[in-house]
């Protein structure tokens, strides 16, 4: 059955080891598909937005395999230029693969890119930067496709800043003829992990990280290897389900740099953290102070994705805390679901008032996209009695064993 069942009123309290980042995973396993090689991703996330992108190189010609937790991609044949919707509905991070279609063999045709219900999220921005590098690119009914003879550099600003138009920037300019500039870049991790993949392959870019971003056509690519860094957002969605339990728990190989601006927003309502020999020890025995105003913002500020999680968090501590998202307009899909359990949330105009400090009672919910699904499984863990969260399946897009990982905490969880 599509659902996880959890019994709350436990305090977490153990050690679990972090998941490869499934934002940095997806666009490197694009960029395999530039070489005409074996590529490696080592400690790959096995999740079903993973699997979903490895069905989409078989359909292309590529062959792969798992060796445990590392998977390799042989894409020396995958020159089919073709990816049927009912792979591209599923995922709308599918799209950067057009990108590489094109520097591969010079046009491509998928299913219009599905998988989110957040609010709106265009790909008009993706589909210029190709036209700016010279491809002809046509949206009909239910499909993308594009071409060009040959991909050529050019300068390109961004209107506003977009992991996914980035990397699709990224991935078309590589083997493109001259120097591509792109401006007003995002500076989220994966942008820099992709980059630094991509060199190890053979490109040449600078600039990562600084919003300008510069790519030096190449003629070829060899395979890629590359250890898929640890997820953030898995670390912080795990942070919260401590905080929300009042719980101590110990996290193995946290990626510290990128959880600057949540460490802070935990701090500010009461956690303690300190790290020891790698291992980020979390402490929320002292969570009770509410949040007077946290606002999503586009890396380094407060992710998006951790907004409905801590919205869980904020639940459970008496007094009014405030969110704002200025990421998706429709991220707050999951208050009613939360309400249901006893939650009292307000949404007016982009923002969230949370009257914390009531009771949450387990009952039957369902999570409706992927972050949102995490944070019922966050409130679960803090409310009285057995929560039944159906549509697991979202959850298992980005989460590759929580019920393990909560288990190994001393959650009561099952399937």
């Amino acid at each position: 059955m599509d659902e996880i069942r959890i019994a709350g009123g436990t305090p977490l309290r153990g050690t679990v080891s972090i998941q490869g980042s499934k934002n940095a995973a997806l666009p490197m396993m694009a960029a395999a598909l530039l070489c005409r090689g074996v590529s490696v991703l080592r400690s790959c996330p096995g999740i079903a937005d993973v699997f979903c992108m490895e069905k989409i190189l078989q359909e292309l010609g590529a062959f792969t395999w798992w060796d445990g937790d590392d998977l390799y991609m042989d894409c020396t044949l995958a020159d089919k230029t073709e990816i049927p919707g009912r792979y591209t509905e599923k995922m709308r991070s599918s799209v950067i693969l057009l990108g590489a279609m094109l520097g591969r063999n010079g046009r491509g045709r998928l299913g219009y890119p599905g998988g989110c219900v957040i609010g709106k999220r265009p790909v008009d921005l993706h589909l210029e930067t190709l036209r700016r590098l010279g491809a002809e690119v046509f949206e009909e009914k239910c499909l993308i496709r594009a071409s060009a003879k040959k991909l050529r550099a050019a300068r390109i600003v961004f209107p506003r800043r977009s992991v996914g138009a980035t990397e699709q920037g990224i991935l078309a300019a590589v083997l493109a003829e001259g120097e591509t500039c792109l401006e007003n870049c995002a500076e989220e991790p994966e942008i820099s992990w992709l980059c630094r993949y991509l060199r190890g392959m053979g490109a040449e870019i600078t600039g990562e990280g600084s919003g300008r971003i510069r790519i030096r056509g190449v003629e070829r690519l060899s395979g890629g290897d590359m250890k898929v860094p640890p997820d953030r957002i898995v670390a912080g969605t795990y942070i919260c389900a401590g905080a929300a339990t009042r719980g101590r728990i110990r996290l193995k190989n946290p990626p510290l740099e990128e959880l600057t601006a949540f460490l802070e927003v935990y701090r500010k309502i009461g956690g303690q953290y300190k790290v020891k020999s790698g291992t980020l020890i979390a402490d929320s025995t002292g969570v009770s102070v509410p949040a007077d105003e946290v606002r999503t913002e586009v890396y380094p500020g407060f992710p998006t994705d951790l907004q409905s999680p801590l919205l869980a968090v904020l639940a459970t501590i008496p007094g009014e805390s405030r969110i704002r998202e200025t990421i998706f307009e429709d991220r707050f899909k999951t208050v009613p679901e939360l309400n249901r359990m006893g939650a009292r949330i307000t949404v007016k105009d982009g923002e969230a008032l949370i009257r914390g400090g009531y009771p949450l009672t387990g009952c039957t919910v369902r999570a409706r996209e992927l972050r949102g699904g995490a944070a019922l499984v966050v409130a679960a863990l803090a409310a009285e009695g057995i929560t039944t969260v159906e549509g697991y399946s979202f959850i298992e897009r980005g989460y590759e064993q929580i019920g393990r990982d909560l288990r190994d905490l001393g959650g009561r969880v099952w399937r």
